[in-house]
């Protein structure tokens, strides 16, 4: 039979506090303290101070459920989510979703995961804008002849992209991304300045925007340091098996003393070809990688690589959205970061 779970001794449950306690205390109106939450920008600092600080004493927590409901708007943020290639040590973008999971919370904001179909990939996208489930989009996949941000463009929904519009040069929307060139270069000058001359490099396929992007930045400090290229690159799947094919090619034909990749996974085949011919990375041969994957930090000698900024770009981008979303001015269409280098013995 029903009963009452109160017991002799225990407390009754705590009501949480309203807008209208917060108000009532802080002597303002629940406006102003709707704006404090909402729309800070409104109010005089004095005000906003006091009223966060009754909110923080009182314990109050905005319903966003209600506010969304009133906004018709649902603080969710859609990312196209496709697994890693097999046979590569890519994982950078469970790096990248992890920051922007961080950066849009501390903005108020959730991430919406949805999967991603080559054979249908605006479809993802064209649900979730009839749902009105999400407020906005970032697209990642901004490589040649893909057409999410043409078709978002022209359904005018909010989005930004983490990769430069490659094969659009009138593309007005905004977009986030990392200066390979910078990379490779940085990446090409240190292998220089440890006194190699002859450096090899390994990237993708001529169709590969990216990887050509990360190819120019080897050549031209090969050039500006009046150092040779020719004979010295090759052009490859991002596999594995690939690089090591590769590696074992130039080695044979040109003799190179060092190795730059376009990404980790080129590296790692490079290392082991090293390895079959008893050659030891950083010290017979360097090698130096892109994108510092988990594998380049956890393998046993230690691969030097290009580190993306993705926390930065992942802060970049919400603050971008919520720009949009707010209909403030952009300050810029694109914003291109610099990466770093992570220097390990195998370089």
């Amino acid at each position: 039979m029903g009963r009452s779970d109160h017991r002799p001794g225990s407390q009754l449950p705590v009501t949480p506090p309203t807008l209208a306690d917060v108000a009532e205390r802080a002597g303002v109106s629940r406006q102003t303290v709707s704006n404090a939450v909402n729309n800070p920008d409104l109010l005089r600092p004095d005000t906003l101070v006091r009223v966060r600080q009754t909110i923080a004493e009182l314990g109050y927590s905005p319903n966003r459920a209600a506010r969304n409901l009133r906004t018709r708007t649902s603080s969710l943020i859609g990312l196209r989510f496709t697994p890693a290639q097999e046979g590569t040590a890519n994982a950078m973008m469970d790096r990248f979703v992890h920051s922007l999971v961080e950066a849009s919370e501390e903005a108020g904001y959730a991430v919406l995961l949805f999967p991603g179909d080559d054979e249908d990939p605006i479809g993802g996208y064209d649900n979730l804008l009839r749902s009105t489930a999400v407020d906005a989009f970032v697209v990642t996949d901004t490589y040649l002849g893909n057409p999410q941000a043409t078709w978002l463009t022209q359904q005018r929904a909010p989005f930004v992209a983490f990769g430069r519009p490659w094969d659009d040069d009138v593309a007005r929307h905004v977009w986030v991304d990392v200066d390979g060139a910078a990379g490779t270069a940085l990446a090409t000058q240190h292998l220089i300045d440890r006194g190699h001359s002859r450096i090899a490099w390994i990237g993708w396929r001529k169709d590969s925007p990216i990887g050509e992007d990360r190819r120019s930045g080897w050549l031209s400090t090969m050039h500006a340091n009046n150092l040779p290229t020719t004979g010295l690159a090759s052009r490859v799947e991002d596999v594995v098996h690939s690089g090591a094919e590769a590696a074992a090619v130039l080695l044979d034909e040109s003799a190179p003393t060092a190795f730059v990749c376009a990404s980790d996974t080129l590296a790692m085949g490079v290392l082991h070809t090293l390895w079959i011919r008893q050659l030891a990375p950083g010290t017979d041969i360097a090698v130096v990688g892109f994108d510092d994957s988990q594998v380049a930090q956890v393998y046993p000698v230690g691969l030097t690589s290009v580190r993306q900024p993705l926390e930065d770009v992942a802060v970049e981008i919400v603050r971008t959205l919520r720009a949009l979303l707010s209909h403030q001015p952009v300050e810029s269409r694109g914003v291109l970061l610099t990466p770093t280098l992570a220097i390990r013995e195998s370089s």
